[in-house]
């Protein structure tokens, strides 16, 4: 049944009694709805487990007997104080209070008025920390979502300020190269801002910090008026008086082992106490603030340190484009006349003049390459932008290559075969592009092969590896070799393998980098396998569909 209270307080409260005893129940109810509840009753296990279901009461009142799983309400027992294994058998119940039973009414109405204040202090409180818990990640979230510094410090001060309804906030980071120097701060409507910060403070601010960091704490002050500062911090006392506040909170800001900023909370016009779930959220808030500054102030970093690269990078094609151009001039000439003189047009020249002109023009054959290359390199790295693409046979273009370099090979007692594909072997790319690529790698095959080797240039119509189809070509040399662990590097400009530094072989070391440059604008890659002593190949992965 359900006795209704004569007079109701403004927020229902409501009761559940729980007893075998009928008399006992009636009163105990009677006493319960004279002092305002809503009470039901039950006599039995199963009633009392049919009502939690459908209730969710502000206290439980209930005979030791029928006490069972634990409840969300506060529990009161009623207890035989005479009844030793009663009283014994009621320790391990999750009680909240207990009561002799017969209760006293006035006692029993006081123990259920404290039991359910208690409850609903304990209620406000947890959803008050909700409440600040998810005003405080919204700040966090803001702060966790830019790279700006000015605007990180920007929300820490406005969502402290808002968040406690604090007078003023600041927020000052000290002189370390981990983070930008900022100095912000918030106040409310009709308070001017602080000119100075800290001012000349910060030095005594920052040794405060450094100590409650290294501690892990904050210092909070409940009453201005009251608080004894200790002897080291008597220099951030006078500051803070002077600021005129009645209590407030200072949160050092840091990473590591030291302190890089710190946040001041003042609140001027009365005193206020700083509960444990503030202080650890403030302290979550500041360690996403130094986080953010830092990575901030990384980025910024590594920016300037890009801006500086890329105008160097810069600077280095303007002087390579000015210097290529300054040696083609000249360059031209001298091959001109090379050419004229070779030519006969001075006259006849002597059999060992001739010897000493082949040496000129392949030299300078070689600087012109070398000119080329430096070019190549000195524009920005391939990305498709420089292809002009069109049908290409591969096998016309290699057959181009190997008569090309026959000469070169002869001399220097070289065989070179080329073996074409059985089937069509014409794919879309830039033919120029492809014949520099091919030349660079049968040249150098010829360099480091050996008088009475060989080199074989094949094709093969082969799938890439996602299914599309593609052309392999394989330069095979039987040449010196390449070290393994230096193979990984072989496409890097300016590389030499060791192994021709020491045998004094010429090049630059960047004609099989800009080779692998326009495979890669190609969609294609490069495969390299070699055993020292016995030779190299290097193979180029093409698709038929191009870029």
């Amino acid at each position: 049944m359900v006795i209704q209270a004569a007079q109701k307080s403004l927020v229902p409260r409501t009761a559940i009694v729980a007893d075998p005893d009928s008399g006992r129940l009636s009163a105990t109810a009677a006493v319960l709805a004279a002092a305002g509840f809503e009470v039901s009753t039950a006599s039995s296990h199963e009633s009392l487990a049919g009502l939690l279901d459908r209730h969710h009461p502000s206290i439980v009142v209930a005979d030791h007997s029928l006490a069972g799983p634990p409840v969300d309400a506060p529990l009161l027992l009623l207890i035989d104080l005479d009844d030793e294994s009663a009283a014994e058998s009621v320790r391990s119940l999750p009680m909240a209070d207990y009561i002799a039973k017969p209760p006293a009414p006035a006692e029993l109405a006081h123990r259920a008025d404290v039991l359910v204040s208690r409850a609903a202090q304990r209620s406000d409180a947890r959803q008050s920390a909700e409440r600040l818990r998810e005003k405080l990640r919204g700040v966090s979230s803001a702060v966790r979502a830019t790279h700006d510094p000015l605007l990180i410090s920007d929300y820490l001060v406005t969502g402290f300020g808002e968040t406690f309804g604090a007078d003023r906030v600041l927020f000052t980071t000290f002189d370390d190269d981990r983070v930008p120097r900022i100095a912000a701060q918030w106040h409310r409507p009709g308070l001017a801002p602080v000119a100075d910060g800290l001012g000349i403070q910060e030095s005594s601010a920052h040794r405060v910090a450094d100590r409650l960091w290294s501690e892990a704490e904050v210092l909070t002050v409940e009453d201005h008026r009251l608080y004894e500062w200790s002897p080291e911090d008597q220099e951030l006392a006078a500051w803070s008086e002077h600021m005129g506040p009645w209590a407030s909170a200072f949160v050092p800001v840091g990473e590591g082992k030291s302190s890089l900023g710190v946040i001041w909370i003042a609140q001027l016009d009365e005193p206020r106490v700083w509960t444990r779930t503030e202080i650890s959220l403030i302290q979550h808030v500041a360690g996403n603030v130094a986080y953010g500054l830092i990575q901030s102030h990384l980025m910024s970093a590594q920016q300037r340190v890009v801006k500086q690269l890329r105008q160097l990078d810069q600077a280095k094609t303007d002087f390579l484009a000015t210097v290529n151009h300054e040696l083609r001039t000249p360059l031209t000439s001298i091959s001109a006349y090379l050419d004229m003189i070779q030519d006969g047009v001075g006259g006849p020249v002597p059999a060992e003049v001739e010897r000493m002109l082949d040496i000129i023009v392949r030299n300078s054959e070689r600087l012109r390459r070398l000119i080329e290359d430096m070019l190549t390199v000195s524009r920005q790295d391939y990305d498709g932008a420089n292809l002009h693409l069109g049908p290409v046979q591969l096998g016309h273009t290699l057959q181009i290559v190997t008569v090309a370099l026959r000469p070169l090979a002869e001399l220097g007692d070289v065989s070179i075969s080329l073996e074409l594909c059985d089937g069509d072997s014409e794919i879309i790319a830039d033919e120029v592009q492809l014949e520099q690529v091919f030349t660079n790698l049968v040249s150098n095959a010829i360099k480091f092969t050996p008088r009475g080797g060989g080199i074989v240039v094949s094709c093969r119509l082969e799938a890439m590896t996602d299914g599309e189809s593609g052309i392999n070509v394989h330069v095979r040399d039987t040449g010196v070799g390449i070290p393994e662990e230096e193979i990984p590097h072989l496409f890097t400009r300016f590389f030499r393998a060791s192994n021709a530094t020491s045998a004094a072989v010429p090049g630059s070391g960047l004609g099989l980098a800009i080779a692998y440059d326009i495979v890669k604008a190609h969609r294609g890659d490069v495969a390299v396998s070699s055993q020292l002593g016995e030779g190299t190949t290097i193979t180029v992965k093409l698709p038929a569909s191009g870029p």
